[in-house]
């Protein structure tokens, strides 16, 4: 344990929004999807996606998007606090910028476990199932939401 309060980590700026769409959610996407550096490749599999959800679903894409950001992103999650010898699991609200962080993370990586289509058909498809509250992203929500439940008689070590 450190004897002196350790200095406040700096908050970073967020990236420019991407140029197609002008959304900053949409270019963060962009960076958690970049692979090997390849950040082109980021871009076209997330806007070959975006023109695959715009045929099957007939609405504009980036409001399918943030509809399904909005859905995945998690409102409470259980953090371990140590207390006289024990470690509990106490749940806590998620500040705005982890819960999109959390969201888009979760998206990515239940797009990146499907197997037999492209990466861009299967974000697609991921990006659809979130919106319309199905998937394996919203269940990844909604456990963290039961453990969080599950937990709350511990609610009172939260400081």
């Amino acid at each position: 344990m450190p004897r002196k309060a350790l200095k406040p980590k700096e908050k970073r700026d967020l990236p420019e929004p991407d140029v197609r769409y002008g959304s900053v959610a949409v270019s963060r996407f962009i960076n958690k999807l970049n692979f090997k550096g390849k950040k082109s490749m980021a871009e076209s599999i997330i806007y070959d996606s975006f023109d695959i959800i715009k045929e099957k679903i007939k609405e504009e894409p980036i409001l399918v998007f943030n509809r399904a950001l909005d859905n995945v992103r998690p409102l409470l999650e259980v953090r371990p606090r140590r207390v006289g010898g024990a470690t509990y699991q106490v749940p806590m609200e998620v500040p705005m910028t982890r819960s999109i962080t959390l969201a888009i993370d979760w998206i990515i990586e239940t797009a990146r476990g499907k197997t037999g289509k492209s990466m861009c058909e299967k974000l697609a498809q991921e990006i659809i199932d979130a919106s319309k509250k199905e998937g394996l992203a919203i269940k990844k929500r909604e456990d963290t939401h039961k453990m969080a439940e599950a937990n709350k008689a511990f609610a009172h070590y939260r400081w």
